[in-house]
């Protein structure tokens, strides 16, 4: 005789009212998805070209909102100290390797998501990951691209090799509210950088597996909600693993790429049942890129709408 129980009227009501409210948000996030889509499609030939701006502009006010209003554990002088060491960092390099000056729109990326994933008991840890996140872009280069995502690096060094150092993914919550502002807004940031695909199976694939998981352990759908409003599985879907430098050339192995990640993700969480799951498989996945690449040749991504190379298939 099994000792489980049939759930109670109260915890029954409880799921479906959960379900029912998930189901409103994605009604009212697919219809002002496609409203701000045709608003974009109007309006984005008097729009900036680099896609960084878009991530700038977003980055930062996620951050500011979260210091102001979410209680972000980060002190302003972290942030500040992450910037100096990033711009300092990307100055250096340039200067040692005789490279010309091409902007900060790059460190500013870099140190505003290290700023909101990385946390610290201290001034310095955030300083360093910075100097390293962007020295990895000068040193750790594959076939003209740097091999790892500046602030994925930055974090992975940071909670490995600096004491009282973590990332803090729950600070975001599951804010249904702010899961909609990040579909919209991360969709315009990725299409601008055409890398849409990547977040869309990224997120279709990890979503998938959660939902198996929901059948076969009959738990309530009220679990693949919680993770459908996930803050930070959004961000990384649309700000990390999306990453145009650091992602394969051409779309069928970018999609490959992003199942992988995924799958990979979704095995460290929930069969590993260990931390950070995206960042490490992010991590770890990313040495695959330059095979990709090997073997499925594609177009080589650059800013600010470079041509396309003739000839080759995305």
């Amino acid at each position: 005789m099994g000792l489980e129980r049939d759930p109670r009227p109260d915890e029954r009501a409880g799921d479906a009212a959960a379900e029912m409210v998930g189901a409103a948000v994605a009604v009212i996030a697919a219809t002002r998805l496609a409203l701000l889509q045709r608003l974009y499609a109007k309006s984005r030939d008097r729009l900036p070209n680099d896609a960084r701006v878009f991530q700038i502009v977003f980055l930062s006010g996620l951050l500011t909102t979260g210091v102001l209003l979410r209680d972000f554990s980060v002190q302003p002088l972290q942030i500040v100290l992450a910037f100096a060491a990033g711009f300092a960092t990307q100055a250096f390099w340039l200067r040692r390797l005789g490279l010309q000056q091409k902007g900060l729109l790059s460190a500013i990326v870099t140190c505003c998501g290290l700023s909101l994933l990385l946390r610290s008991d201290t001034l310095w840890a955030h300083p360093l990951a910075a100097a390293l996140a962007m020295s990895s872009k000068f040193v750790l280069r594959i076939s003209g691209k740097h091999l790892y995502n500046p602030a994925n690096l930055g974090v992975i060094a940071a909670i490995t090799l600096l004491p009282g150092t973590w990332v803090s993914p729950g600070q975001w919550g599951n804010d249904l509210a702010l899961a909609v502002w990040l579909l919209m807004l991360g969709t315009v940031v990725t299409q601008r950088a055409r890398r849409l695909d990547v977040s869309w199976v990224f997120l279709g694939a990890f979503l998938g597996w959660v939902a198996l998981r929901v059948v076969l352990l009959g738990q309530s759908w009220a679990i693949w909600w919680h993770q459908l409003g996930n803050g930070a599985l959004l961000l990384f879907a649309f700000f990390m693993i999306s990453d145009p430098m650091t992602i394969p050339n051409r779309s069928r192995a970018r999609m490959a790429y992003a199942l992988i990640v995924a799958c990979g993700a979704a095995a460290w969480q929930y069969l590993l049942f260990k931390p950070n799951a995206l960042i490490w498989v992010l991590f770890l996945a990313t040495p695959l890129v330059p095979l990709f690449d090997r073997l499925f040749p594609g177009e080589r991504f650059a800013w600010r709408g470079a041509t396309p190379t003739a000839g080759v298939r995305a």
